[in-house]
């Protein structure tokens, strides 16, 4: 099937507006094909935390297992973040998304077709690569298709469809293990697959390729010191933060993998080729606090999640379903939101968005901490979940924005590549903060309510009774510890606005009209 072809111009070329409008239709027609698997991708973070409880039953897997089949995903999405950015600029943003739709689909059907949960567990391992080679291309086609005076609007989709796939991955992971079972969360991916390699193929055009030398140390040293991180970090908890065997500890793995983190930077610094890692994109201001910002993004919006279902289901006593529609104001008011914030996020300065969406986000995750309670009145959660939508509306494409906005064309892949890696490092680092939070907070409040109950219900906790309703004498202890534990993600927000002062403020305007630099590969 071939496809389209941009305007073929050269950079900073005038154009007439029928030209314009022509250059616009391809890029509008290319970014509703690629959001498909944006949103897949997206979907596939949330969908399987529902099906958990049914896939240990299934697959007679204890809950260290099951938590692993979410682990190696993200681990798999993390690690290679860096790289397949850079990969769009040497092959093709085109060519590398759609070699990950067609890996991230069939390990889809793989994942489903698991007969046990060790076979699960590596199936999401290639889910993963799959997900992590779709990621960056998306924010590289709306740098380089779309002229930077349009690129707020397209940022505001790509927000909305985030905020859509927030809503749509619990709820639809309830109604399939309800009705069909555990593997139809990952069948599910197939057919969403299949049209999206279909609308890709028709749909997005080809690019310039920058052939450029590629630094194969720097590939190997990043992605070591990023699983070793990450990995440390993800499994903290699970060792108590000490010795995994005789040899290796958490810390151990941690430090080892900042010593090479540190001898990548190093290595992209004096490599006299072309550095995975351009450095240069530091030097600008915005694109630095922008990745500091969505870190802190990443941090919150994911620690945030685990005690609020964990509330409303154990304490509360809703079924996932109902769960899922507790925290939906947040999904419909983003989904709302998103595309009007990204269609003046462009006119004006980002801080204008970015500060006061990061205080709301933040400010709201703090007032859950603060009133939650076993009784608290349920209709006060869902005005802050639909607070907490339009900070996060304000939020994401303004920062993606400003992140991108002055890179160039032949760093687009790398910008995008470091900015997702950026976020999702943020994500993981939330994941086992709030983990120690909860833990943390849990205990002492249940060990204030009677010392009997405290060592079988945090032990309990830990194992395997975390998705069990709480025995109803408990109920104060652990919404005060799920509260006080909130705090982590909401003191998160509130730091992700103190960053976004440091934006600088746009100079100029770019040109009105001015032709996108693609052409024929």
């Amino acid at each position: 099937m071939s496809s389209t072809n941009p305007p073929h111009q050269h950079a900073g070329q005038p154009v007439t507006p029928e030209q314009e409008a022509q250059q616009l239709k391809i890029a509008w027609g290319a970014l509703f094909a690629m959001v498909i698997g944006f949103f897949i991708i997206l979907v596939d973070s949330t969908i399987v935390s529902t099906a958990m409880p049914a896939i240990m039953r299934g697959l007679n897997a204890s809950i260290t297992d099951v938590v692993w089949v979410n682990s190696a995903y993200l681990l798999a999405i993390a690690v290679p973040l860096l790289i397949t950015g850079r990969l769009g600029d040497r092959f093709g943003p085109k060519n590398i998304f759609l070699i990950g739709v067609v890996v991230f689909t069939l390990t889809s059907l793989w994942c489903g077709l698991a007969p046990n949960i060790e076979t699960l567990i590596v199936a999401r391992v290639f889910q993963g690569l799959g997900a992590s080679l779709m990621m960056p291309q998306s924010m590289t086609v709306i740098t380089r298709l779309f002229p930077p005076h349009r690129r707020g609007a397209a940022m505001g989709l790509w927000g909305a469809v985030a905020g859509i796939a927030t809503l749509v991955g619990p709820l639809a992971g309830g109604f399939l293990v309800d009705t069909m079972g555990w593997e139809w969360v990952f069948f599910v991916n197939v057919p969403v697959g299949l049209i999206c390699i279909w609308r890709v193929m028709a749909k997005v055009p080809r690019f310039e390729v920058h052939s450029h030398s590629f630094d194969w140390l720097g590939v190997a040293l990043s992605g070591i010191a990023m699983f070793l991180i990450v990995f440390g970090i993800q499994e903290g908890n699970t060792y108590n933060w000490g010795a995994i065997n005789e040899w290796v500890s958490v810390p151990g793995l941690i430090i080892c993998g900042v010593v090479i983190f540190i001898a990548f930077i190093l290595w992209q610094r004096f490599n006299k080729a072309e550095p995975l890692l351009p450095l240069k994109l530091f030097t600008d201001w915005n694109f630095s606090f922008a990745n500091g910002a969505i870190a802190l993004m990443g941090v919150a919006i994911t620690a945030f999640a685990f005690p609020i279902m964990l509330y409303l289901q154990s304490v509360r006593g809703l079924t996932p379903t109902q769960s899922a529609f507790m925290i939906a104001p947040m999904a419909v008011m983003s989904l709302i939101m998103a595309p009007l914030v990204g269609k003046v996020s462009n006119k004006v300065d980002a801080r204008v968005f970015a500060v006061p969406g990061f205080l709301l986000f933040g400010g709201a995750i703090c007032a859950y901490g603060l009133i939650l309670r076993a009784d608290t009145p349920l209709w006060i959660l869902l005005i802050l979940s639909a607070l907490m939508g339009i900070g996060s509306a304000a939020v994401f494409p303004t920062v993606s924005m400003t992140a991108t906005r002055d890179l160039g064309q032949s760093n687009a892949g790398a910008g995008s590549g470091i900015y997702n890696t950026t976020r999702q490092l943020g994500a993981v680092l939330g994941s086992a903060l709030i983990a120690s939070a909860m833990e943390a907070r849990i205990a002492q409040e249940v060990a204030n309510t009677t010392e009997g109950a405290s060592a079988a219900v945090s032990g309990g906790f830990s194992e395997g009774s975390m998705g069990q309703a709480v025995p109803e004498f408990l109920h104060g202890a652990f919404s005060a510890g799920l509260g006080q534990s909130l705090l982590v993600p909401g003191i998160a927000g509130l730091l992700g606005a103190v960053v976004c002062l440091f934006f600088k403020k746009r100079i100029d305007s770019p040109p009105a009209h001015t032709a996108a630099q693609n052409t024929p590969e």
